[in-house]
C-alpha cells in the first residue's frame, strides 16, 4: 500500500471512529429517561467500571492506531479495524455517563478499587507496558501482527476480568449491560486471536 493509501485509510478509520463516539453519546445523552443510568444514582462500581474500563479502551485503542496501515496482513487489519469501532463506541459511552454522574473522564492514577483490589493505574492487568508499546510501534510485517495479536489477548484477559466483575457488582443496568457486552466481544477475539496465533502469526 502506498503513503497516500495508508494516509487515506488513517483518516477514514479516524473520522469513521470520531463518528462512532458521536453516536455513543448521542445515544447515552439523547435516549429514552428510562434507558438512561444518568436518572439514577451510580455506585462505586458503576463509577469505578467505567472510569477504569476507560483508561483500559484507551491503550487497545493505541494498539491499533501502530498497527492500522501498516504491512501487518489482513486478518490484523481487520482485527484492529473492528477493535478501533467498537471501543471508541464502549468509551465514548463510558464518558458520556461519567459526564453525566458529574464525575471526571481524566485517567485515574488508581484503579480497580471499586473491586476491592487497589493497584496503581500502570498495574492494571492486560496493560502492556511503555517497553512493549515502543516495540509495537517499530516492529514490522508478520513480526507486528503477531506482536499485536499477543499484547491484544493479554489486554483482552484484563479487560473480560474486569468486565465479569462489573457484571456482578455494577449498580445500574445499563451498565451491568455494558460490561456483558464486553465481556462476550472479548472473550469471542480472544478465540479469534488464539486461532491467528496458531497459523498464520505462529
Amino acid at each position: 500500500m502506498t503513503r497516500a493509501g495508508n494516509d487515506s485509510r488513517r483518516r477514514f478509520l479516524a473520522t469513521s471512529a470520531l463518528g462512532v463516539i458521536g453516536l455513543g453519546l448521542a445515544a447515552c445523552t439523547g435516549g429514552a429517561e428510562t434507558d438512561d443510568p444518568a436518572v439514577d444514582a451510580p455506585t462505586e462500581a458503576d463509577i469505578g467500571f467505567c472510569t477504569d474500563m476507560s483508561l483500559h479502551h484507551e491503550q487497545a485503542l493505541a494498539m491499533c492506531q501502530r498497527v492500522l496501515g501498516s504491512d501487518t496482513g489482513g486478518s490484523v487489519q481487520n482485527a484492529a479495524a473492528e477493535l478501533l469501532q467498537n471501543q471508541s463506541y464502549e468509551r465514548g459511552t463510558m464518558h458520556a455517563w461519567l459526564a453525566a454522574w458529574g464525575r471526571s473522564t481524566a485517567p485515574p492514577t488508581e484503579v480497580m478499587g471499586w473491586m476491592g483490589m487497589a493497584m496503581p493505574a500502570a498495574d492494571m492487568p492486560g496493560l502492556a507496558s511503555d517497553a512493549q508499546m515502543q516495540e509495537l510501534a517499530v516492529a514490522e510485517g508478520t513480526e507486528k501482527g503477531r506482536l499485536f495479536l499477543t499484547l491484544m489477548r493479554a489486554h483482552h484477559v484484563g479487560g473480560v476480568h474486569m468486565a465479569d466483575a462489573a457484571v456482578e457488582m455494577a449498580g445500574l443496568e445499563e451498565v451491568r449491560r455494558l460490561a456483558a457486552r464486553m465481556s462476550a466481544q472479548q472473550t469471542y477475539e480472544i478465540s479469534l486471536y488464539d486461532t491467528l496465533l496458531s497459523s498464520t502469526y505462529a
